[in-house]
């Protein structure tokens, strides 16, 4: 009963067509007309609950009797294309989806199963004009597909023109900033490019992506003053563009010029246009910058708050680690110690914080920190490891000696690590020794 409850609300929505033997046979007696309806009716809802158990052979099975009752039905072809596609019979699903576009070309869903079926095989060529046809229904949505699609098959010409068209209507993406250099980085579109970039920019010069691609150009072709020149340009006929502070922020960093660097830099972190790939990357070259120049740190520090929210990276831990490569463990601990605010149950980060206060000799917070996160993680042997450092060094042999002896026997299979135990146990000892004299 559940059956005949779901296809008539089917039939209701539009989703399923009515089949075409109700009306062909109208003329026929009322008892052959029901029985031969309610066997098309079995034999769908019986592939229907095939394809839900996965069961794919026996749900083609099914729809091929509904076939025989109604050859052109879309529905039934769509179904058959559905399930031949999850077997990756390939060549049986374009057929179907063929067929069921044929006979209702006006139905989004024929033409997507089409595009499955291209898409699986890896058929660029095949699947540009469907995508071309599901733009009828959602052309900001394949517009991007058509891009790729283009690329795919180095129609580089036609990739450009969308790209150029996307950018003016929805905007400037990192994808297609990624295909677009790629694009023009062919012998073929540079040197006309600049001359009609050049020319794009007289006539309309609030053409942001022009003068974006006209930046890369000059800067591929090591014309470096050309395009800071550029950028400039962007950023007095569009003040309010972010891309430009990309752009600026590069030339600032490369002339050696912190307080401007610092200005774009703010600026692109601050915008919601740009990505968090390029906001990642401005940072990292700032992060270089500072620690040749120490007195933009501060800069830094308030650069980082930006990526408090990143659920994908621990800013404030990667700035630590390479400051400690940098063997700046001062400044390390602090952007450890900002890491394990926000998570502070992160034991490569404690460990890390840990190390800095030992090589920068901050053993009160070396001992302190250290006994605190035993109750964390009670079998973490490096944990003991540098309590006992921080009570040797504060010349608290007794309670030295109590935590190294208590943590070693936690080591495995590192001896570096064990040979350190040995050494401030000895020192321990020894501390103990002297001044019971």
């Amino acid at each position: 009963m559940k059956f005949k409850i779901l296809f008539y609300g089917l039939l209701l929505t539009g989703l399923v067509t009515a089949p075409a033997a109700v009306y062909a046979q109208q003329q026929q007696e009322p008892d052959s007309i029901a029985l031969a309806n309610t066997e098309f009716e079995n034999n769908f809802y019986e592939a229907l609950k095939q394809k839900g158990i996965e069961n794919y052979d026996k749900a083609i099975q099914s729809l091929q009797k509904c076939q025989v009752k109604e050859p052109n039905n879309a529905v039934v072809y769509n179904e058959l294309g559905k399930n031949y596609l999850a077997l990756k019979n390939f060549p049986e699903a374009e057929k179907a989806f063929i067929k069921a576009k044929d006979i209702d070309p006006k139905n989004r869903w024929y033409w997507q199963g089409l595009y499955d079926v291209y898409y699986e095989t890896k058929d660029f060529n095949k699947s540009i004009p469907v995508v071309q046809k599901l733009m009828d229904w959602r052309k900001d949505y394949y517009q991007e597909d058509l891009v790729s699609l283009y690329m795919y098959t180095q129609q580089f010409d036609k990739a450009l023109a969308l790209i150029n068209e996307m950018e003016q209507t929805i905007g400037v993406s990192e994808k297609r900033e990624m295909y677009k250099l790629q694009i023009m980085s062919d012998n073929k579109f540079k040197k006309p490019q600049k001359e009609t970039l050049e020319e794009a920019i007289k006539k309309n010069p609030k053409v942001e992506s022009n003068y974006l691609d006209l930046i890369y150009l000059y800067s591929d072709s090591n014309e470096e003053a050309k395009a800071e020149e550029v950028a400039k340009k962007l950023e007095k006929a569009i003040p309010e563009s972010d891309w430009a502070q990309v752009s600026l922020f590069k030339f600032h960093i490369n002339n050696n010029d912190g307080d401007k660097a610092s200005a774009s830099m703010f600026k692109v972190l601050e915008s919601k246009k740009i990505d968090s790939k390029i906001k990642h990357r401005v940072l990292n070259e700032f992060l270089i910058f500072a620690n040749n120049n120490p007195k933009y740190s501060g800069n830094l520090a308030k650069a980082v708050t930006y990526f408090e929210d990143d659920k994908n990276v621990n800013v404030p831990k990667e700035v630590g680690k390479f400051f400690i490569n940098k063997g700046k463990f001062a400044d390390a601990s602090q952007y450890l110690e900002k890491s394990l605010a926000a998570k502070s149950d992160d034991i490569e980060s404690i460990e890390l914080l840990l190390q800095t206060y030992a090589e920068s000799a901050q053993n009160d917070k070396l001992y302190k920190k250290a006994t605190e996160y035993t109750d964390l993680y009670p079998t973490q042997a490096s944990l003991y490891y540098y309590a006992g450092l921080g009570a040797n060094r504060l010349q608290q042999y007794a309670k030295a000696k109590e935590w190294l002896e208590n943590g070693i026997d936690f080591v495995v299979d590192d001896a570096k690590l064990q040979s350190g135990f040995k050494k401030q146990l000895e020192q321990a000892k020894s501390g103990i020794a002297g001044k019971n004299k």
